[in-house]
């Protein structure tokens, strides 16, 4: 902000997106907040999880993705399996 009140007072497209920037980083700031620190909110309640995984509806296992092509290539390892068998 001192940088662009000192040397850019004049060009009002960066002080409009410096504000923009900021917006976003306090809105992203609060959501963490009320996510009690957490990047994103959960999507079912602790709770729900551990009886779905104890009844059998659910699964639990480790997410593993190629940090080369992760967009294409991920997959999850099952926990109680062999290192073998995937899903």
């Amino acid at each position: 902000q001192n940088y662009l009140d000192n040397f850019w007072p004049d060009l009002k497209s960066a002080h409009e997106l410096f504000d923009s920037i900021l917006q976003a980083r306090h809105e992203r700031e609060s959501e963490s907040q009320e996510n009690n620190g957490k990047e994103y909110p959960e999507h079912l309640p602790g709770e729900i999880l551990e009886a779905g995984i104890k009844s059998g509806r659910y699964v639990q296992g480790t997410l593993n993705v190629n940090k080369h092509r992760a967009q294409l290539e991920a997959f999850v390892r099952l926990q109680g399996f062999g290192s073998k068998e995937t899903g």
